[in-house]
């Protein structure tokens, strides 16, 4: 693994040179992935630092994953425009004993550190507290955007948010990073760490920042919580199946950030979605997986064409509960009837199976929706 491309596809390396240096004289960094394990699933927005902490692995240096069972607690206000809900522990626990298991999809279980915070902030006390608190400012915290726009709008910041920063950078002073990967909206915390680092007597870190995948939505991010997310652990079928579903624009951002020895999407976008949900099938179920999860997506939809004229429904903005509108706009007999339905896979969206009780509204916006064989109705997100 050259030089070159461990530090491909980087959006950010702060301070400029300094990994190029310590690369080009031979060192073995420790470098450092955090992750929250604020839902039950990895998805393949969480493919890309992971991919690039693979590429380290397989350069010779540790990949020190980190699973903040604690900073989970607080919740990465990064992008956020409001406090997040604060997790239980047996929540956050659960979270985090999947999230090992599907990162190791993608890391080698040999070659990584797996570590959690609460090692060292669950028996903290006022006096280490104290000392971390006191090797930055708040007027540095609020330089944040999220934290700025948020008080120029009136709307609240917890003290527990403002303490989120400090705890992801204290987490690289008690593991030694050299390195902290994260995506560009982590730019400011992965800095704030480097500042920490020297305030305790430490080298700082090197920040890389990577981009951020957009969800099948082709609009917003990839998110667990807005539904437009391909998970690592969901079955063949269903990765492929949604990959279909990414808008034809987004192919180049997908084949460039998680399959960057493969050719760009050059081809018919038909067959460009085609390859890469064989490439998602076969990373993370296995050779032939694609071919047989391509072929299962054939049977159930190449053949079943929406008609040419499809009937409009419109929806409210937010959360639309699935059971209700196939009743309502698709005329299944009854939620109970419409819940079976989603469970056994016989609700699509634009040919994608669709398994949730309630999806965002975007996520609708503009395809069709079809219940069984013969129900079709293409959405639409009422304006104003």
């Amino acid at each position: 693994m050259s030089t070159n491309d461990l530090l491909a596809r980087a959006v950010d390396i702060q301070p400029p040179g300094d990994l190029e240096s310590r690369l080009a004289k031979g060192d073995r960094l420790r470098v450092k992935l955090g992750v929250d394990p604020t839902a039950p699933d990895i998805h393949l927005g969480h493919a890309v630092v992971l991919g690039k902490l693979r590429e380290f692995q397989d350069a010779g240096h540790t990949g020190v994953l980190i699973i903040g069972d604690w900073t989970a607690r607080v919740g990465d206000p990064s992008g956020r425009s409001s406090t997040r809900p604060m997790l239980s522990a047996d929540e956050i626990e659960a979270n985090a004993a999947t999230y090992q298991e599907q990162a190791f999809r993608i890391l080698d279980p040999d070659r990584t550190e797996v570590r959690r915070n609460g090692e060292w902030f669950a028996e903290m006390g006022l006096g280490p507290l104290f000392r971390l608190a006191a090797s930055t400012t708040v007027n540095q915290l609020l330089r944040r955007r999220d934290f700025a726009e948020r008080i120029g709008d009136d709307r609240p910041i917890s003290v527990l948010e403002l303490l989120y920063p400090l705890m992801q950078a204290y987490d690289s002073v008690m593991l030694k990073a050299d390195v902290e990967l994260g995506g560009t909206d982590q730019l400011f915390n992965l800095m704030l760490g480097r500042e920490v680092q020297q305030a305790y007597g430490e080298q700082p870190q090197v920040a890389m920042t990577l981009p951020i995948l957009p969800g099948t939505d082709g609009v917003r991010r990839m998110s667990k919580s807005t539904g437009n997310y391909i998970g690592v652990d969901e079955p063949a079928e269903e990765q492929f199946g949604k990959v279909m579903s990414v808008p034809d624009p987004q192919m180049d951002d997908f084949f460039r950030l998680l399959f960057p020895g493969e050719p760009s999407a050059t081809g018919h976008p038909g067959d460009e979605k085609r390859r890469l949900g064989r490439l998602v099938a076969d990373r993370f179920h296995g050779a032939g997986s694609g071919e047989r999860a391509e072929a299962h997506f054939d049977r159930l939809f190449k053949d079943r064409a929406a008609p040419d004229e499809v009937p409009e429904i419109e929806i409210d903005p937010g959360t639309v509960h699935m059971p209700a509108l196939l009743v309502d706009g698709l005329g299944v007999g009854s939620r109970s009837e419409a819940r079976r339905m989603l469970t056994q896979g016989g609700v699509s969206v634009d040919g994608v199976p669709l398994l949730d009780l309630d999806v965002e509204a975007s996520v609708l916006d503009g395809r069709v929706v079809r219940a069984g064989k013969k129900r079709f109705a293409k959405a639409r997100v009422r304006s104003g």
